[in-house]
Protein backbone atom coordinates (compact mmCIF):
# COMPACT_ATOMS: atom_id res chain seq x y z
CA UNK A 1 0.00 0.00 0.00
CA UNK A 2 1.17 2.99 -0.91
CA UNK A 3 2.43 5.48 1.95
CA UNK A 4 -0.15 8.06 3.77
CA UNK A 5 2.05 11.73 4.42
CA UNK A 6 0.13 14.30 6.46
CA UNK A 7 0.68 17.43 8.12
CA UNK A 8 0.91 17.15 12.15
CA UNK A 9 0.81 20.55 13.38
CA UNK A 10 2.19 18.96 17.02
CA UNK A 11 5.79 19.02 14.52
CA UNK A 12 5.01 21.18 12.29
CA UNK A 13 6.23 19.01 9.53
CA UNK A 14 4.49 16.26 6.94
CA UNK A 15 5.25 12.63 8.54
CA UNK A 16 3.75 9.52 7.36
CA UNK A 17 0.84 8.55 8.91
CA UNK A 18 1.65 4.63 10.90
CA UNK A 19 -1.37 3.76 12.50
CA UNK A 20 -1.42 2.50 16.01
CA UNK A 21 -3.76 -0.77 14.63
CA UNK A 22 -2.75 -1.49 11.16
CA UNK A 23 -6.19 -1.19 9.38
CA UNK A 24 -7.66 1.09 12.11
CA UNK A 25 -7.99 4.24 12.21
CA UNK A 26 -9.25 6.35 15.43
CA UNK A 27 -10.45 9.70 14.82
CA UNK A 28 -11.68 12.74 16.56
CA UNK A 29 -12.83 16.09 15.16
CA UNK A 30 -14.54 18.99 17.13
CA UNK A 31 -17.86 19.48 16.48
CA UNK A 32 -19.80 22.28 16.46
CA UNK A 33 -21.26 23.93 19.30
CA UNK A 34 -24.87 23.97 19.12
CA UNK A 35 -26.03 26.72 20.03
CA UNK A 36 -26.75 28.60 16.52
CA UNK A 37 -27.32 27.32 12.69
CA UNK A 38 -23.55 26.87 11.81
CA UNK A 39 -22.29 29.17 8.97
CA UNK A 40 -20.60 27.61 6.05
CA UNK A 41 -17.29 28.15 7.12
CA UNK A 42 -18.30 25.93 10.18
CA UNK A 43 -19.36 23.54 7.17
CA UNK A 44 -16.15 23.76 5.19
CA UNK A 45 -14.08 22.72 8.60
CA UNK A 46 -16.68 19.53 8.64
CA UNK A 47 -16.01 18.89 5.03
CA UNK A 48 -12.42 18.60 5.45
CA UNK A 49 -13.13 16.31 8.31
CA UNK A 50 -14.99 14.47 5.94
CA UNK A 51 -12.63 13.74 3.06
CA UNK A 52 -10.13 12.59 5.54
CA UNK A 53 -13.05 10.07 7.13
CA UNK A 54 -13.72 9.01 3.36
CA UNK A 55 -10.32 8.61 2.60
CA UNK A 56 -9.47 6.16 4.99
CA UNK A 57 -12.76 4.48 4.22
CA UNK A 58 -11.56 4.49 0.62
CA UNK A 59 -7.96 2.87 1.53
CA UNK A 60 -10.25 0.37 3.35
CA UNK A 61 -9.59 1.29 7.23
CA UNK A 62 -11.84 0.40 9.55
CA UNK A 63 -12.71 4.20 10.80
CA UNK A 64 -14.05 4.99 14.10
CA UNK A 65 -14.71 8.65 14.10
CA UNK A 66 -16.39 10.96 16.97
CA UNK A 67 -17.92 13.75 16.07
CA UNK A 68 -19.02 15.58 19.14
CA UNK A 69 -21.98 18.43 19.39
CA UNK A 70 -21.02 20.91 22.14
CA UNK A 71 -24.26 21.75 24.51
CA UNK A 72 -22.76 23.01 27.73
CA UNK A 73 -20.05 24.80 28.82
CA UNK A 74 -18.45 26.77 26.04
CA UNK A 75 -18.63 30.03 26.98
CA UNK A 76 -18.87 33.18 24.69
CA UNK A 77 -14.90 33.53 25.08
CA UNK A 78 -13.29 30.51 23.89
CA UNK A 79 -10.61 31.22 26.85
CA UNK A 80 -13.70 30.29 29.92
CA UNK A 81 -15.12 33.79 30.60
CA UNK A 82 -18.30 35.05 29.78
CA UNK A 83 -21.73 33.55 29.81
CA UNK A 84 -22.16 29.86 28.07
CA UNK A 85 -22.76 30.12 24.46
CA UNK A 86 -26.07 27.74 24.90
CA UNK A 87 -27.66 29.70 27.82
CA UNK A 88 -27.21 33.03 25.97
CA UNK A 89 -29.44 31.26 23.41
CA UNK A 90 -31.61 30.09 25.14
CA UNK A 91 -32.83 33.06 26.89
CA UNK A 92 -32.83 34.77 23.70
CA UNK A 93 -35.35 32.43 22.34
CA UNK A 94 -37.45 31.39 25.37
CA UNK A 95 -36.60 27.84 25.42
CA UNK A 96 -34.64 25.55 27.59
CA UNK A 97 -30.76 24.61 26.56
CA UNK A 98 -31.77 21.40 26.20
CA UNK A 99 -34.65 22.38 23.29
CA UNK A 100 -31.99 24.91 22.12
CA UNK A 101 -29.40 21.95 21.71
CA UNK A 102 -32.18 19.83 19.63
CA UNK A 103 -33.18 22.14 17.65
CA UNK A 104 -29.40 22.92 16.50
CA UNK A 105 -28.36 19.73 16.22
CA UNK A 106 -31.16 18.77 13.63
CA UNK A 107 -30.26 21.46 11.82
CA UNK A 108 -27.10 20.66 11.43
CA UNK A 109 -27.67 17.00 10.60
CA UNK A 110 -29.76 18.41 8.08
CA UNK A 111 -26.86 20.41 6.44
CA UNK A 112 -24.38 17.61 6.49
CA UNK A 113 -26.78 15.25 4.91
CA UNK A 114 -27.44 18.05 1.99
CA UNK A 115 -23.51 18.62 1.71
CA UNK A 116 -23.13 14.87 1.80
CA UNK A 117 -20.46 14.55 4.64
CA UNK A 118 -20.92 10.79 6.42
CA UNK A 119 -21.85 9.95 9.53
CA UNK A 120 -19.48 9.48 12.01
CA UNK A 121 -19.30 6.04 13.70
CA UNK A 122 -20.04 8.13 17.04
CA UNK A 123 -21.87 11.55 17.39
CA UNK A 124 -21.89 12.24 21.57
CA UNK A 125 -23.57 15.51 23.12
CA UNK A 126 -21.07 16.83 26.20
CA UNK A 127 -24.08 16.82 28.50
CA UNK A 128 -24.68 12.67 27.97
CA UNK A 129 -20.89 12.49 29.53
CA UNK A 130 -21.02 14.40 32.41
CA UNK A 131 -20.04 11.25 34.63
CA UNK A 132 -17.17 10.80 32.61
CA UNK A 133 -16.11 14.38 32.94
CA UNK A 134 -16.63 14.06 36.75
CA UNK A 135 -14.27 10.86 37.00
CA UNK A 136 -11.14 12.70 34.76
CA UNK A 137 -11.11 15.73 37.25
CA UNK A 138 -10.84 13.10 40.28
CA UNK A 139 -8.27 11.53 38.70
CA UNK A 140 -6.02 14.88 37.54
CA UNK A 141 -7.27 16.00 41.24
CA UNK A 142 -5.77 12.62 42.71
CA UNK A 143 -2.63 13.76 40.50
CA UNK A 144 -2.04 17.19 41.83
CA UNK A 145 -2.14 18.30 38.68
CA UNK A 146 -5.65 20.59 39.83
CA UNK A 147 -6.58 22.26 41.95
CA UNK A 148 -10.37 23.85 43.80
CA UNK A 149 -11.22 27.34 44.66
CA UNK A 150 -14.85 28.76 45.59
CA UNK A 151 -15.66 29.12 41.94
CA UNK A 152 -14.07 26.24 39.78
CA UNK A 153 -12.02 23.39 39.33
CA UNK A 154 -8.62 24.58 37.51
CA UNK A 155 -6.07 22.59 35.49
CA UNK A 156 -2.07 23.96 37.01
CA UNK A 157 -0.29 24.75 33.68
CA UNK A 158 2.54 25.19 35.91
CA UNK A 159 2.93 21.16 36.81
CA UNK A 160 2.45 20.20 33.22
CA UNK A 161 5.85 20.22 31.03
CA UNK A 162 5.42 21.41 27.66
CA UNK A 163 2.28 22.60 27.84
CA UNK A 164 2.86 24.92 24.95
CA UNK A 165 4.32 22.49 22.55
CA UNK A 166 1.67 22.37 20.08
CA UNK A 167 1.43 26.57 20.05
CA UNK A 168 4.71 27.01 20.50
CA UNK A 169 3.62 30.46 22.50
CA UNK A 170 5.53 31.47 25.66
CA UNK A 171 3.41 30.39 28.52
CA UNK A 172 3.55 34.09 29.70
CA UNK A 173 2.14 35.19 26.21
CA UNK A 174 -0.34 32.11 25.93
CA UNK A 175 -4.06 33.11 25.55
CA UNK A 176 -5.41 32.82 29.00
CA UNK A 177 -7.61 29.64 30.07
CA UNK A 178 -10.09 30.67 32.08
CA UNK A 179 -9.82 34.56 31.96
CA UNK A 180 -7.23 36.33 34.25
CA UNK A 181 -7.28 36.04 37.81
CA UNK A 182 -8.57 39.77 38.09
CA UNK A 183 -11.03 39.18 35.91
CA UNK A 184 -12.64 36.06 36.83
CA UNK A 185 -11.16 34.13 40.03
CA UNK A 186 -8.14 36.10 42.19
CA UNK A 187 -7.74 32.57 44.10
CA UNK A 188 -6.51 31.37 40.55
CA UNK A 189 -2.70 30.23 40.78
CA UNK A 190 -1.86 31.12 37.24
CA UNK A 191 -3.59 33.22 34.82
CA UNK A 192 -3.11 30.32 31.61
CA UNK A 193 -4.79 27.93 34.28
CA UNK A 194 -7.89 26.65 32.78
CA UNK A 195 -11.45 25.41 34.53
CA UNK A 196 -12.24 21.96 34.48
CA UNK A 197 -15.18 22.54 36.31
CA UNK A 198 -16.91 25.59 37.55
CA UNK A 199 -19.64 25.55 39.97
CA UNK A 200 -23.33 27.51 40.40
CA UNK A 201 -21.51 30.07 41.56
CA UNK A 202 -19.75 33.86 40.70
CA UNK A 203 -21.07 34.86 37.65
CA UNK A 204 -22.43 31.32 37.11
CA UNK A 205 -24.93 31.55 40.01
CA UNK A 206 -27.85 31.56 37.66
CA UNK A 207 -26.46 29.02 35.29
CA UNK A 208 -29.83 26.83 33.88
CA UNK A 209 -27.17 23.80 33.26
CA UNK A 210 -25.72 22.24 36.59
CA UNK A 211 -25.02 18.74 37.60
CA UNK A 212 -24.09 17.40 41.10
CA UNK A 213 -21.21 16.50 41.75
CA UNK A 214 -18.26 15.39 44.68
CA UNK A 215 -16.46 18.68 44.53
CA UNK A 216 -16.39 21.12 47.09
CA UNK A 217 -17.14 25.08 47.17
CA UNK A 218 -18.49 26.26 50.37
CA UNK A 219 -20.79 28.40 47.74
CA UNK A 220 -23.15 25.73 46.26
CA UNK A 221 -24.65 22.63 47.63
CA UNK A 222 -23.94 19.15 46.13
CA UNK A 223 -21.02 20.18 44.39
CA UNK A 224 -23.82 21.70 41.28
CA UNK A 225 -22.12 23.01 38.21
CA UNK A 226 -20.83 22.32 34.97
CA UNK A 227 -17.84 21.50 33.27
CA UNK A 228 -15.78 23.65 31.22
CA UNK A 229 -15.24 23.10 27.38
CA UNK A 230 -11.93 21.71 26.82
CA UNK A 231 -12.08 18.98 29.26
CA UNK A 232 -15.53 17.54 27.51
CA UNK A 233 -13.09 16.12 24.19
CA UNK A 234 -11.26 14.78 26.13
CA UNK A 235 -13.24 12.87 28.18
CA UNK A 236 -15.67 11.87 25.04
CA UNK A 237 -12.35 10.53 23.38
CA UNK A 238 -11.30 8.84 26.37
CA UNK A 239 -14.74 6.94 26.42
CA UNK A 240 -15.24 6.29 22.56
CA UNK A 241 -11.49 5.61 20.95
CA UNK A 242 -9.41 5.49 24.32
CA UNK A 243 -6.34 6.70 25.92
CA UNK A 244 -4.57 7.56 22.63
CA UNK A 245 -5.80 8.21 19.22
CA UNK A 246 -3.88 8.23 15.44
CA UNK A 247 -5.84 11.76 14.62
CA UNK A 248 -7.39 15.05 15.99
CA UNK A 249 -9.05 17.65 14.00
CA UNK A 250 -10.52 20.63 14.75
CA UNK A 251 -10.20 24.56 13.28
CA UNK A 252 -6.39 25.83 13.08
CA UNK A 253 -8.05 28.60 15.73
CA UNK A 254 -8.44 25.72 18.55
CA UNK A 255 -4.56 25.30 18.68
CA UNK A 256 -3.29 27.99 20.73
CA UNK A 257 -6.42 27.24 23.69
CA UNK A 258 -8.53 24.21 23.06
CA UNK A 259 -6.42 21.52 21.81
CA UNK A 260 -3.47 22.74 24.36
CA UNK A 261 -5.23 22.44 26.98
CA UNK A 262 -6.75 18.84 25.39
CA UNK A 263 -3.18 17.47 25.74
CA UNK A 264 -2.56 18.84 29.12
CA UNK A 265 -5.40 17.48 30.98
CA UNK A 266 -5.48 14.28 28.82
CA UNK A 267 -1.46 13.58 29.18
CA UNK A 268 -1.49 14.36 32.62
CA UNK A 269 -4.73 12.10 33.47
CA UNK A 270 -3.56 8.99 31.14
CA UNK A 271 0.12 9.07 31.27
CA UNK A 272 0.23 8.56 27.58
CA UNK A 273 0.15 10.83 24.49
CA UNK A 274 -3.13 11.80 23.44
CA UNK A 275 -3.10 12.17 19.48
CA UNK A 276 -0.44 11.06 17.56
CA UNK A 277 -1.23 13.61 14.67
CA UNK A 278 -3.13 16.99 14.95
CA UNK A 279 -4.36 18.29 11.80
CA UNK A 280 -5.91 21.75 11.42
CA UNK A 281 -7.94 23.03 8.95
CA UNK A 282 -7.49 27.01 7.52
CA UNK A 283 -10.73 29.44 7.56
CA UNK A 284 -13.58 30.32 5.40
CA UNK A 285 -12.87 34.29 4.49
CA UNK A 286 -16.26 35.89 3.30
CA UNK A 287 -14.95 38.48 0.30
CA UNK A 288 -11.35 38.21 1.81
CA UNK A 289 -12.38 39.29 5.25
CA UNK A 290 -13.61 37.30 8.15
CA UNK A 291 -17.29 36.24 8.53
CA UNK A 292 -19.59 38.77 10.31
CA UNK A 293 -22.74 38.30 11.86
CA UNK A 294 -23.21 42.21 11.95
CA UNK A 295 -22.28 42.48 8.17
CA UNK A 296 -24.34 39.61 7.40
CA UNK A 297 -21.64 37.37 6.06
CA UNK A 298 -22.21 34.62 8.28
CA UNK A 299 -23.81 32.35 5.26
CA UNK A 300 -25.75 29.82 6.32
CA UNK A 301 -26.96 27.16 3.83
CA UNK A 302 -30.37 27.67 3.59
CA UNK A 303 -29.17 31.30 2.39
CA UNK A 304 -27.02 29.31 -0.20
CA UNK A 305 -29.83 27.38 -1.08
CA UNK A 306 -32.74 30.31 -1.54
CA UNK A 307 -29.93 31.95 -3.38
CA UNK A 308 -30.49 29.45 -5.78
CA UNK A 309 -27.39 27.35 -5.28
CA UNK A 310 -26.95 23.08 -4.67
CA UNK A 311 -25.40 22.18 -1.91
CA UNK A 312 -23.32 20.07 -3.44
CA UNK A 313 -21.84 23.01 -5.55
CA UNK A 314 -20.93 24.57 -2.24
CA UNK A 315 -19.04 21.13 -1.60
CA UNK A 316 -17.25 20.94 -5.22
CA UNK A 317 -16.24 24.73 -4.18
CA UNK A 318 -14.86 23.82 -0.86
CA UNK A 319 -13.16 21.12 -2.64
CA UNK A 320 -10.85 23.15 -4.67
CA UNK A 321 -8.91 24.77 -1.93
CA UNK A 322 -6.97 22.34 0.47
CA UNK A 323 -7.83 21.93 3.53
CA UNK A 324 -4.64 24.01 5.21
CA UNK A 325 -5.33 26.70 3.44
CA UNK A 326 -7.59 29.40 3.65
CA UNK A 327 -10.37 29.69 1.15
CA UNK A 328 -12.26 33.06 -0.09
CA UNK A 329 -16.08 32.66 -0.69
CA UNK A 330 -17.90 34.99 -3.32
CA UNK A 331 -21.04 34.29 -4.69
CA UNK A 332 -19.35 34.79 -8.08
CA UNK A 333 -16.56 31.86 -7.16
CA UNK A 334 -19.49 29.65 -6.18
CA UNK A 335 -21.30 30.14 -9.45
CA UNK A 336 -18.10 29.39 -11.14
CA UNK A 337 -18.16 26.44 -9.20
CA UNK A 338 -21.63 25.37 -9.64
CA UNK A 339 -21.48 25.89 -13.46
CA UNK A 340 -17.93 23.39 -13.47
CA UNK A 341 -19.91 20.77 -11.58
CA UNK A 342 -22.80 21.11 -13.87
CA UNK A 343 -20.22 20.93 -16.88
CA UNK A 344 -18.63 17.71 -15.72
CA UNK A 345 -21.92 15.93 -15.03
CA UNK A 346 -22.93 17.10 -18.14
CA UNK A 347 -20.31 15.41 -20.12
CA UNK A 348 -20.74 12.48 -17.50
CA UNK A 349 -24.32 12.55 -18.48
CA UNK A 350 -23.07 11.77 -22.67
CA UNK A 351 -21.00 8.50 -21.65
CA UNK A 352 -24.40 6.09 -21.45
CA UNK A 353 -24.99 3.98 -18.11
CA UNK A 354 -23.08 0.82 -18.56
CA UNK A 355 -20.28 0.93 -15.75
CA UNK A 356 -16.57 -0.61 -16.73
CA UNK A 357 -13.47 -0.89 -14.93
CA UNK A 358 -11.20 1.49 -12.64
CA UNK A 359 -8.51 2.67 -14.55
CA UNK A 360 -5.16 1.81 -12.55
CA UNK A 361 -2.89 4.61 -14.65
CA UNK A 362 -5.39 7.06 -13.61
CA UNK A 363 -5.85 5.68 -9.96
CA UNK A 364 -2.11 5.40 -9.49
CA UNK A 365 -2.02 9.57 -10.28
CA UNK A 366 -5.12 10.03 -7.78
CA UNK A 367 -3.50 8.08 -4.63
CA UNK A 368 -0.32 9.94 -4.79
CA UNK A 369 -1.94 13.04 -4.97
CA UNK A 370 -4.75 12.41 -2.40
CA UNK A 371 -2.29 10.86 -0.11
CA UNK A 372 0.28 13.60 -0.14
CA UNK A 373 -1.49 15.47 2.58
CA UNK A 374 -4.90 14.85 1.25
CA UNK A 375 -4.28 16.85 -1.71
CA UNK A 376 -7.84 17.26 -2.75
CA UNK A 377 -7.48 19.75 -5.17
CA UNK A 378 -5.24 18.14 -7.35
CA UNK A 379 -6.96 15.26 -7.63
CA UNK A 380 -9.97 16.74 -8.77
CA UNK A 381 -7.68 18.00 -12.03
CA UNK A 382 -7.47 14.38 -12.55
CA UNK A 383 -11.21 14.41 -13.61
CA UNK A 384 -10.51 16.21 -17.52
CA UNK A 385 -7.76 14.00 -18.21
CA UNK A 386 -10.55 10.61 -17.47
CA UNK A 387 -12.91 12.78 -19.78
CA UNK A 388 -10.16 13.43 -22.81
CA UNK A 389 -8.56 10.43 -22.13
CA UNK A 390 -8.67 6.92 -24.82
CA UNK A 391 -10.36 4.56 -22.16
CA UNK A 392 -13.70 3.61 -23.46
CA UNK A 393 -16.79 5.65 -21.79
CA UNK A 394 -18.16 2.81 -19.48
CA UNK A 395 -14.42 2.63 -18.34
CA UNK A 396 -14.51 6.34 -17.48
CA UNK A 397 -17.09 6.44 -15.25
CA UNK A 398 -16.11 3.32 -13.85
CA UNK A 399 -13.01 5.33 -12.77
CA UNK A 400 -14.43 8.81 -11.59
CA UNK A 401 -17.37 7.18 -9.33
CA UNK A 402 -14.45 5.25 -8.27
CA UNK A 403 -12.61 8.36 -7.00
CA UNK A 404 -15.53 9.83 -6.13
CA UNK A 405 -15.91 7.97 -3.23
CA UNK A 406 -13.67 10.84 -1.91
CA UNK A 407 -14.77 13.41 -3.16
CA UNK A 408 -18.31 12.93 -2.41
CA UNK A 409 -19.88 15.36 -5.38
CA UNK A 410 -22.72 12.28 -6.06
CA UNK A 411 -21.65 12.21 -9.22
CA UNK A 412 -23.10 8.57 -10.30
CA UNK A 413 -26.28 10.92 -10.04
CA UNK A 414 -25.92 11.24 -13.82
CA UNK A 415 -27.21 7.56 -14.07
CA UNK A 416 -30.25 8.47 -12.53
CA UNK A 417 -30.89 11.64 -14.84
CA UNK A 418 -34.33 11.18 -16.35
CA UNK A 419 -37.09 13.07 -18.10
CA UNK A 420 -38.74 15.38 -15.48
CA UNK A 421 -42.07 15.21 -18.32
CA UNK A 422 -42.64 11.73 -17.78
CA UNK A 423 -43.81 12.14 -13.90
CA UNK A 424 -47.04 11.57 -12.69
CA UNK A 425 -49.05 14.34 -12.25
CA UNK A 426 -49.16 13.37 -8.42
CA UNK A 427 -44.95 14.05 -8.30
CA UNK A 428 -45.39 17.33 -10.69
CA UNK A 429 -48.40 18.55 -8.41
CA UNK A 430 -45.72 17.82 -5.14
CA UNK A 431 -42.50 19.43 -6.64
CA UNK A 432 -44.96 22.70 -7.82
CA UNK A 433 -45.81 22.49 -3.95
CA UNK A 434 -42.39 22.57 -2.86
CA UNK A 435 -41.48 25.06 -5.24
CA UNK A 436 -43.84 27.27 -3.68
CA UNK A 437 -43.38 26.54 -0.41
CA UNK A 438 -39.53 27.16 -1.24
CA UNK A 439 -40.35 30.90 -2.79
CA UNK A 440 -42.46 32.10 0.43
CA UNK A 441 -39.55 30.61 2.35
CA UNK A 442 -41.60 28.32 4.39
CA UNK A 443 -38.74 25.80 4.72
CA UNK A 444 -40.45 23.31 6.92
CA UNK A 445 -43.10 22.66 4.75
CA UNK A 446 -40.29 22.07 1.59
CA UNK A 447 -38.86 19.79 4.06
CA UNK A 448 -42.24 18.00 4.70
CA UNK A 449 -42.88 17.80 0.85
CA UNK A 450 -39.55 16.26 0.14
CA UNK A 451 -40.14 13.58 2.36
CA UNK A 452 -43.72 12.77 0.60
CA UNK A 453 -41.74 12.83 -2.83
CA UNK A 454 -39.19 10.75 -1.43
CA UNK A 455 -41.80 8.25 -0.19
CA UNK A 456 -42.34 7.62 -3.81
CA UNK A 457 -38.96 6.07 -3.92
CA UNK A 458 -37.24 9.27 -5.82
CA UNK A 459 -34.34 11.41 -4.77
CA UNK A 460 -34.80 15.04 -4.46
CA UNK A 461 -32.26 17.87 -5.36
CA UNK A 462 -32.46 21.35 -5.30
CA UNK A 463 -31.18 23.39 -8.44
CA UNK A 464 -31.59 26.51 -9.93
CA UNK A 465 -34.59 25.92 -11.94
CA UNK A 466 -36.78 24.18 -8.31
CA UNK A 467 -36.98 21.03 -7.70
CA UNK A 468 -35.37 17.99 -9.48
CA UNK A 469 -36.16 14.34 -8.92
CA UNK A 470 -34.54 11.05 -9.88
CA UNK A 471 -35.95 7.74 -9.47
CA UNK A 472 -33.59 6.01 -7.19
Amino acid sequence: MKKIVLYNTLNRKKEEFKPLKAGYLSFYYCGPTVYWTQHIGNLRGSVCADLIHRTFKYLNYDVSMVRNYTDVGHLTSDEDSGEDKMEKTAKKENLDPNQIAEKYIEIYNQDTKKINILDPKYKPRATENIEQMIDFIQVLMAKGYAYSTDLAIYFDVSKFEDYTALSRQKLEKNKSGAGSGEVFDHNKKNSADFSLWFFRAGEHKNSLQYWSSPFYSPLVENGYGFPGWHLECSAMIKRYLGNTIDIHMGGIEHVSVHHTNEIAQSEAANGVKLANYWLHNEHLLVNNGKMSKSQGTSYSLNEIEEKGFKPTALRYFFLQSHYRSKQNFTFEALKAAQKGLSNIESKMSKLGKEIGEVNNDFKEKFLDDLLDDFNVPKSLSIIPDILRSELSDKDKLATIFDFDQVWGLNLNSVLDKEDQSNLSEEIKELIFKRDEARKNKNFIESDEIRKEIEKFGYKVEDSTDGTKVFKL
